[in-house]
């Protein structure tokens, strides 16, 4: 197991980790990111990547996807040690192929991954996709972290276009259910939508759902809509016209603002109707305000 972590970029996910792998014994973690940060236990602080990630076995990037190369292009020099780089940045095939070669002619060891659900509920053991030739080297030096990996290619990128477009669906969704949700509201129909919405794709409970995937993007909505931009190479890159992603990041940049502006026990409430609410007089206010 590794005695030395640096992790690049500190927000919900790098904190996360941190928390995680102090947990199961991790003696040093080091951590940088570009805005200052609240402390955390047992995590010191560098003043730039390349200090941070000195003398680390492990090397975390988790930042915002479109950071995800300039991250660790910040650390290059600080990589001649050869340390494993596990990136899990949610960005383009083509994006983590560029980083991969920054990495290895730097001397780091990259490791590409996909982490393929939401990391607050497992944090560390949130399922991994793997990439690239130092895959199953990593996964042998992090027997004792309780990681959830699992090996998809020796070639990188793999597991990326897996990921993007996985999220071409899921970030969408959350959309498409926050732009319908909101209208319907407006009308005072939702109820009727959502009875609909169950007769045509069935689920057992659509507004939960509803409320659910509304709150991930008020809550998440601005590092979704980096995602989903970078969702919007991965699609050009196969060669196809990018229409539906640059929407969906426009969307959840917007639910985002509107997140920032809802009572707390709303936002992280169960109540669909008290969001509907709350969303719907921030809209009146802001209209009233414009006039």
């Amino acid at each position: 197991m590794f005695s030395h972590v640096a992790i690049i970029g500190f927000g919900e996910v790098g904190r996360i980790f941190a928390r995680d792998m102090r947990a199961k014994g991790v003696q040093t973690i080091t951590a940088f990111d570009v805005i200052a940060v609240a402390p955390a236990e047992g995590v010191s602080f560098a003043a730039s990547a390349v200090e941070a990630v000195r003398g680390a076995e492990l090397v975390i990037s988790s930042v915002t996807a479109g950071s995800a190369l300039a991250a660790l292009e910040a650390a290059l020099p600080g990589l001649g040690h050869g340390p494993f780089v596990l990136d899990v940045n949610s960005v383009s095939p083509g994006t983590k192929q560029k980083t991969a070669a920054a990495v290895t002619a730097a001397g780091g060891r990259y490791v590409e991954a996909a982490v393929m659900t939401s990391v607050p509920p497992k944090g560390l053991a949130s399922p991994m996709w793997l990439g690239g030739v130092h895959a199953a080297d990593f996964i042998a030096a992090a027997d004792g972290l309780a990681m959830d990996l699992k090996i998809y290619s020796d070639e990188i990128g793999g597991a990326s276009s897996v990921k993007m477009c996985r999220s071409i669906m899921i970030k969408g969704l959350e959309a498409l259910v926050t732009e319908c949700m909101q209208t319907a509201r407006h009308y005072g129909v939702e109820q009727k939508v959502l009875d609909s919405l169950g007769d045509t794709l069935p689920h057992p409970a659509w507004r939960d759902l509803a409320r659910y995937v509304m709150s991930r993007a008020l809550i998440h909505g601005k590092r979704r809509s980096e995602e989903v931009l970078e969702v919007a190479v991965t699609v050009r890159e196969a060669g196809i016209p990018a229409i539906m992603s640059p929407a969906i990041a426009e969307r959840q940049a917007l639910a985002a603002q509107q997140g920032k502006l809802l009572p707390k026990d709303v936002l992280h409430g169960t109540d669909l109707d008290a969001m509907l609410d709350a969303l719907l007089a921030q809209r009146s206010a802001t209209s009233q305000a414009a006039d």
